[in-house]
Protein backbone atom coordinates (compact mmCIF):
# COMPACT_ATOMS: atom_id res chain seq x y z
CA UNK A 1 0.00 0.00 0.00
CA UNK A 2 0.83 3.55 -0.83
CA UNK A 3 1.69 5.59 1.88
CA UNK A 4 -0.43 8.44 1.79
CA UNK A 5 -2.85 6.39 1.28
CA UNK A 6 -1.99 4.38 4.27
CA UNK A 7 -1.89 8.14 6.47
CA UNK A 8 -5.51 8.97 5.12
CA UNK A 9 -7.22 5.86 5.77
CA UNK A 10 -6.05 5.64 9.48
CA UNK A 11 -6.27 9.33 10.05
CA UNK A 12 -9.20 10.92 8.51
CA UNK A 13 -7.19 12.89 6.40
CA UNK A 14 -7.92 13.17 3.07
CA UNK A 15 -5.03 11.84 0.25
CA UNK A 16 -3.62 15.37 -0.43
CA UNK A 17 -3.60 16.15 3.46
CA UNK A 18 -2.13 12.97 3.82
CA UNK A 19 0.95 14.12 1.48
CA UNK A 20 0.96 17.52 2.82
CA UNK A 21 1.42 16.21 6.72
CA UNK A 22 4.65 13.93 5.18
CA UNK A 23 6.17 16.83 3.61
CA UNK A 24 5.46 18.46 6.82
CA UNK A 25 7.49 15.72 8.60
CA UNK A 26 4.87 14.47 10.43
CA UNK A 27 5.34 10.67 9.55
CA UNK A 28 8.14 8.50 10.79
CA UNK A 29 8.61 4.82 9.13
CA UNK A 30 10.43 2.44 11.44
CA UNK A 31 12.05 5.34 13.13
CA UNK A 32 12.78 7.31 10.24
CA UNK A 33 11.43 10.52 8.51
CA UNK A 34 9.66 9.69 5.52
CA UNK A 35 8.43 12.28 2.94
CA UNK A 36 8.02 10.19 -0.06
CA UNK A 37 3.73 9.81 -0.19
CA UNK A 38 4.90 6.66 -2.78
CA UNK A 39 6.26 4.71 -0.79
CA UNK A 40 5.80 1.25 -0.73
CA UNK A 41 4.51 -0.38 3.22
CA UNK A 42 3.29 -2.84 4.12
CA UNK A 43 2.52 -4.77 7.87
CA UNK A 44 5.89 -5.37 8.66
CA UNK A 45 6.43 -1.60 8.72
CA UNK A 46 6.23 0.47 11.82
CA UNK A 47 4.17 3.98 10.50
CA UNK A 48 3.83 7.06 12.67
CA UNK A 49 1.89 10.16 12.60
CA UNK A 50 3.09 13.32 15.27
CA UNK A 51 4.90 10.44 17.07
CA UNK A 52 1.63 8.20 17.60
CA UNK A 53 1.88 4.30 16.22
CA UNK A 54 -1.16 3.95 13.62
CA UNK A 55 -2.57 0.64 13.42
CA UNK A 56 -2.48 -1.96 10.46
CA UNK A 57 -6.04 -2.93 10.12
CA UNK A 58 -6.36 -6.20 8.35
CA UNK A 59 -8.66 -6.05 4.91
CA UNK A 60 -11.94 -8.52 5.75
CA UNK A 61 -13.89 -6.53 8.38
CA UNK A 62 -17.63 -7.44 8.97
CA UNK A 63 -19.92 -6.42 11.47
CA UNK A 64 -23.80 -5.94 12.32
CA UNK A 65 -25.10 -2.56 14.16
CA UNK A 66 -28.21 -1.84 15.64
CA UNK A 67 -28.62 1.29 13.34
CA UNK A 68 -31.26 3.83 15.73
CA UNK A 69 -33.64 6.40 14.46
CA UNK A 70 -31.98 9.63 12.44
CA UNK A 71 -28.63 8.78 11.28
CA UNK A 72 -27.72 7.53 7.39
CA UNK A 73 -25.87 4.70 5.85
CA UNK A 74 -23.57 7.02 4.02
CA UNK A 75 -20.58 8.60 4.76
CA UNK A 76 -21.61 12.26 4.23
CA UNK A 77 -24.71 13.39 4.24
CA UNK A 78 -25.42 16.90 5.62
CA UNK A 79 -28.52 16.60 7.67
CA UNK A 80 -27.76 13.55 9.51
CA UNK A 81 -24.93 11.96 11.20
CA UNK A 82 -23.95 8.49 9.92
CA UNK A 83 -23.68 5.68 10.98
CA UNK A 84 -20.00 5.27 10.71
CA UNK A 85 -19.93 7.97 13.76
CA UNK A 86 -19.89 4.79 15.92
CA UNK A 87 -16.31 3.29 14.77
CA UNK A 88 -12.69 4.77 15.55
CA UNK A 89 -10.09 5.40 12.30
CA UNK A 90 -9.36 3.38 9.92
CA UNK A 91 -12.71 1.54 9.79
CA UNK A 92 -14.64 5.01 9.61
CA UNK A 93 -12.93 5.33 5.96
CA UNK A 94 -12.91 1.77 5.32
CA UNK A 95 -16.31 0.37 5.70
CA UNK A 96 -19.46 0.52 3.26
CA UNK A 97 -23.14 -0.80 4.15
CA UNK A 98 -24.00 -3.70 2.45
CA UNK A 99 -27.73 -2.29 2.31
CA UNK A 100 -28.99 0.53 3.77
CA UNK A 101 -31.79 1.61 5.80
CA UNK A 102 -33.44 5.09 6.02
CA UNK A 103 -32.75 7.62 8.56
CA UNK A 104 -36.38 6.89 10.19
CA UNK A 105 -35.66 3.01 10.60
CA UNK A 106 -33.89 1.42 13.00
CA UNK A 107 -32.24 -1.99 13.49
CA UNK A 108 -29.81 -4.79 11.66
CA UNK A 109 -27.13 -3.01 9.53
CA UNK A 110 -24.40 -5.13 8.01
CA UNK A 111 -20.98 -3.14 6.91
CA UNK A 112 -17.82 -4.61 5.71
CA UNK A 113 -14.43 -3.91 3.52
CA UNK A 114 -15.25 -6.59 0.77
CA UNK A 115 -17.38 -5.18 -1.99
CA UNK A 116 -17.63 -8.76 -3.43
CA UNK A 117 -19.20 -10.54 -0.12
CA UNK A 118 -21.62 -6.65 0.12
CA UNK A 119 -22.72 -7.64 -3.57
CA UNK A 120 -23.78 -11.24 -2.48
CA UNK A 121 -26.22 -9.19 0.01
CA UNK A 122 -27.47 -6.15 -1.94
CA UNK A 123 -27.24 -7.76 -5.94
CA UNK A 124 -31.30 -8.83 -7.17
CA UNK A 125 -29.86 -11.72 -8.01
CA UNK A 126 -29.24 -13.37 -5.03
CA UNK A 127 -32.62 -12.38 -3.32
CA UNK A 128 -31.21 -12.24 -0.11
CA UNK A 129 -34.23 -12.19 2.08
CA UNK A 130 -34.54 -8.67 5.36
CA UNK A 131 -37.49 -9.13 7.61
CA UNK A 132 -38.66 -5.94 9.47
CA UNK A 133 -40.79 -5.47 11.91
CA UNK A 134 -43.53 -3.26 11.09
CA UNK A 135 -45.55 -0.72 13.13
CA UNK A 136 -48.97 0.16 11.53
CA UNK A 137 -51.35 3.28 11.83
CA UNK A 138 -53.94 1.47 10.84
CA UNK A 139 -55.41 -1.99 11.59
CA UNK A 140 -53.80 -5.20 9.80
CA UNK A 141 -56.69 -6.64 7.35
CA UNK A 142 -56.71 -10.55 6.68
CA UNK A 143 -56.24 -9.96 3.29
CA UNK A 144 -52.61 -8.30 3.35
CA UNK A 145 -50.81 -11.78 4.06
CA UNK A 146 -52.14 -12.85 0.39
CA UNK A 147 -51.86 -9.59 -1.42
CA UNK A 148 -48.25 -9.68 0.02
CA UNK A 149 -48.11 -12.96 -1.51
CA UNK A 150 -49.22 -12.10 -4.47
CA UNK A 151 -47.19 -9.14 -5.06
CA UNK A 152 -48.36 -5.66 -5.16
CA UNK A 153 -47.90 -3.04 -7.92
CA UNK A 154 -46.61 0.12 -6.19
CA UNK A 155 -47.35 3.50 -7.84
CA UNK A 156 -44.48 4.81 -10.45
CA UNK A 157 -43.52 0.99 -11.33
CA UNK A 158 -43.95 -1.18 -14.32
CA UNK A 159 -44.02 -4.67 -12.36
CA UNK A 160 -45.32 -5.54 -9.08
CA UNK A 161 -42.84 -6.77 -6.18
CA UNK A 162 -41.61 -10.34 -6.14
CA UNK A 163 -43.57 -12.37 -3.36
CA UNK A 164 -43.55 -11.05 0.25
CA UNK A 165 -44.14 -13.34 3.82
CA UNK A 166 -46.40 -11.77 6.06
CA UNK A 167 -47.07 -12.86 9.32
CA UNK A 168 -49.77 -10.83 11.74
CA UNK A 169 -48.91 -10.74 15.25
CA UNK A 170 -51.21 -8.30 16.29
CA UNK A 171 -53.44 -5.67 15.18
CA UNK A 172 -51.09 -2.79 14.52
CA UNK A 173 -47.58 -5.46 14.15
CA UNK A 174 -46.58 -7.27 11.72
CA UNK A 175 -43.38 -8.91 10.48
CA UNK A 176 -42.62 -9.02 6.85
CA UNK A 177 -39.35 -10.71 4.78
CA UNK A 178 -39.19 -9.20 1.39
CA UNK A 179 -36.23 -10.39 -0.87
CA UNK A 180 -35.72 -7.22 -2.90
CA UNK A 181 -34.82 -3.55 -2.10
CA UNK A 182 -36.85 -1.26 -4.11
CA UNK A 183 -37.09 2.57 -2.47
CA UNK A 184 -38.81 2.81 0.39
CA UNK A 185 -40.24 -0.51 -0.29
CA UNK A 186 -41.86 -1.14 2.54
CA UNK A 187 -43.38 2.18 3.22
CA UNK A 188 -45.03 1.81 -0.33
CA UNK A 189 -46.14 -1.21 -0.41
CA UNK A 190 -48.51 -0.51 2.79
CA UNK A 191 -49.59 2.77 1.32
CA UNK A 192 -50.31 0.66 -1.93
CA UNK A 193 -52.90 -0.78 0.54
CA UNK A 194 -54.36 2.35 2.07
CA UNK A 195 -52.16 1.95 5.47
CA UNK A 196 -49.28 3.87 6.72
CA UNK A 197 -45.94 2.71 8.09
CA UNK A 198 -45.08 4.33 11.84
CA UNK A 199 -42.26 2.46 12.37
CA UNK A 200 -39.95 0.06 10.78
CA UNK A 201 -37.80 -2.19 12.24
CA UNK A 202 -35.14 -4.33 10.71
CA UNK A 203 -34.03 -7.85 12.61
CA UNK A 204 -33.05 -9.87 9.88
CA UNK A 205 -30.78 -10.26 6.81
CA UNK A 206 -30.45 -13.47 5.15
CA UNK A 207 -29.57 -15.94 8.02
CA UNK A 208 -28.30 -13.24 10.26
CA UNK A 209 -30.37 -12.16 13.35
CA UNK A 210 -29.87 -8.31 15.26
CA UNK A 211 -27.86 -9.33 18.37
CA UNK A 212 -30.48 -9.30 20.87
CA UNK A 213 -27.52 -8.05 23.21
CA UNK A 214 -26.63 -5.11 21.16
CA UNK A 215 -28.32 -1.96 21.99
CA UNK A 216 -28.78 1.36 19.63
CA UNK A 217 -25.73 2.28 18.45
CA UNK A 218 -23.50 -0.78 19.20
CA UNK A 219 -21.93 -3.32 16.76
CA UNK A 220 -20.13 -6.69 17.14
CA UNK A 221 -18.06 -8.04 14.43
CA UNK A 222 -19.61 -11.07 12.78
CA UNK A 223 -18.72 -14.94 13.57
CA UNK A 224 -16.76 -16.86 11.02
CA UNK A 225 -20.02 -18.87 10.27
CA UNK A 226 -22.30 -15.76 9.58
CA UNK A 227 -19.95 -14.06 7.13
CA UNK A 228 -19.16 -17.79 5.52
CA UNK A 229 -22.92 -18.47 4.84
CA UNK A 230 -23.19 -15.22 2.34
CA UNK A 231 -19.63 -16.34 0.84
Amino acid sequence: MRLDKFIAENTGLTRSQATKALRAGQVTVNGKMEKNSALKINEQDEICFDGEPLAWVEDGQYFMLYKPQNCVCSHDDGEYPTVFQFFDYPLTTKLHCAGRLDADTTGLVLLTDDGKWSHRITSPKHHCEKTYLVTLADPVEECYAEKFAEGIMLRGEKTPTKPAQLDILDDYHVNLTISEGRYHQVKRMFAALGNKVEALHRWRIGHVILDENLVEGEFRPLTVEEVERFK
